[in-house]
């Protein structure tokens, strides 16, 4: 099991670790049926999150953030509201593939469209 966030910072968890499945820029432009160029837009506008899982893998894209062809519903907004809050990608990442009290984690919970308790524990993460 993973430490949870309050007893070690977000920033030192093992992405490698947490997040099973990862696509580079061009395999989340496959997933998604556009332009590396626009998945790269994407991570800029915080639309997509990336992070170098391991030292020298390059930037990747969690896979469980795509589905069905298409950005989760609900990440864009939620990684707006944890960039606007001071927390970069590598942070809101590892806070997504956390075990968590929801049950579970917080983007299992977004992919099956229970969104409105993952933001509510975003926002909280503020405070």
């Amino acid at each position: 099991m993973a430490d949870q966030p309050s007893t070690q910072p977000l920033a030192t968890h093992d992405l490698a670790a947490l997040v099973d499945e990862w696509v580079d820029w061009a395999g989340a432009a496959e997933l998604l049926g556009v332009a590396v160029s626009r998945v790269r837009t994407m991570i800029r506008d915080h639309e997509l999150a990336a992070a170098v899982p391991s030292p020298g893998a390059g930037q990747r894209v969690p896979a469980a953030f795509i589905q069905d062809g298409l950005v989760v519903k609900g990440l864009p907004g939620l990684l707006t509201l944890m960039h606007d809050n001071g927390y970069d990608d590598r942070e809101i990442i590892a806070w997504l593939f956390l075990d968590d009290d929801l049950p579970g984690r917080p983007i299992d919970a977004l992919r099956e469209n229970r969104g409105t308790e993952v933001k509510r524990r975003a926002q909280a993460m503020a405070f």
